[in-house]
């Protein structure tokens, strides 16, 4: 998903929604707070962030409206395969590194796995998927997520199979074929959260439709709302947007969750998006934003490598209350150094030495 790319203000002059970079970032949080949370309670319906997985359709979204604004006037100009190239040098890196990261963690972890059990062939070709996002369920370990070392990365695969259809299909599409296409998916959605209970599938082989599915409604979703200006001006602000974000991840878990969900998802989310794009920022928040939306990308496909550490360590020492509050606490505050650390010393460089390289071979 585009968690990084800038956003706007103004669909002309090409200034950042800061406010839009700001949600993102809160979004990644509830995202890795929900992660720690889900541990911890199975039971999700005493989870406080139980809808916390959520925001990767917020993710989605806001990614729709974002290659809307940065390749509906120019893709014509930059060809495809620039803008693919484009797309892989934003994308790939943390791609990578996530891999990397996770298959460290699955060989070294302390607080339990088992990676004697499986073959270093298996291994191998499961980092090498994991690595060119081909999915591959085959960790028992690691819940048979289609990422077995990264698993946030499900997200990325479908985010890749959505700037293809953007790139070959949605670009020239009519508005009214975007509108039927949306529906398509609304209903596509609904059919997904009565049968299932909930929208929380698309990790897993099990669920893998479920991915297409969740990804197709948001992202059109977001396309349409830049093609259609649908910017509301308002004075929330970014405190009182986050607010309002942040509802949607607490929200009470319930037997209703197969209408809430995709009502949150459907109306909600986009309402936000278009909320964020026009509403205004107070000048002191306008760093605090530009970091959020910076950081968000590295931390999420970061922080799941610590995750699976977290999830044995809870596993095999059943830490009390407390303990846990400081844990996860702590935990939030390490993964968002850890993710500022590679983004600075890894992501940043590697982005900045392929877009050099890109530029020598276009003169």
């Amino acid at each position: 998903m585009d968690r990084n790319e800038s956003t706007t203000t103004n669909l002309k002059t090409k200034q950042h929604f800061e406010i839009l970079d700001g949600l993102r970032g809160v979004a990644a949080l509830a995202v890795v707070t929900f992660h720690f949370m889900e541990w911890i309670y199975t039971d999700a319906s005493k989870n406080f962030i139980g809808h916390g997985f959520l925001a990767v359709d917020f993710f989605f979204c806001l990614s729709g409206f974002v290659i809307g604004y940065a390749y509906d006037d120019r893709l014509a100009k930059i060809g495809i395969l620039e803008f693919f190239k484009s797309r892989i040098i934003r994308l790939h890196p943390l791609v990578i590194a996530g891999s990397l990261l996770g298959l460290l963690a699955f060989l070294f972890d302390p607080f339990g796995g088992h990676p004697e059990l499986y073959s270093t062939g298996k291994i191998i070709l499961t980092f090498i998927c994991s690595v060119l996002l081909i999915p591959l369920p085959v960790i028992a370990d690691r819940g048979f997520n289609l990422f077995s070392f990264n698993a946030p990365s499900w997200s990325l695969f479908w985010e890749y199979i959505a700037n293809i259809a953007y790139a070959f299909v949605l670009y020239n599409i009519r508005r009214s074929y975007l509108l039927l296409l949306l529906v398509i998916s609304a209903i596509a959605i609904c059919y997904v959260s009565y049968r299932s209970g909930n929208l929380l599938g698309g990790w897993s082989g099990p669920t893998f439709w479920d991915g297409c599915t969740r990804i197709s409604y948001s992202f059109l979703a977001g396309l349409l709302i830049y093609r259609s200006n649908w910017i509301i001006k308002n004075k929330l602000g970014f405190i009182g947007i986050s607010v309002l974000l942040i509802l949607a991840f607490v929200m009470p878990f319930s037997k209703w969750n197969w209408l809430s969900e995709p009502f949150i998802v459907l109306f909600y989310f986009p309402l936000l998006i278009a909320l964020g794009a026009g509403a205004i920022l107070a000048p002191d928040l306008k760093k605090l934003c530009l970091f959020s939306g910076k950081i968000s990308y590295p931390l999420y496909m970061t922080h799941y490598v610590v995750l699976w550490m977290f999830g044995n360590y809870y596993n095999s020492h059943k830490p009390g209350l407390m303990q846990l509050a400081s844990i996860v606490i702590t935990g939030l505050i390490l993964l968002t150094g850890i993710a500022y650390l590679v983004m600075v010393f890894y992501d940043i460089p590697v982005r900045k030495y392929f877009s050099n390289m890109r530029v020598k071979s276009n003169p």
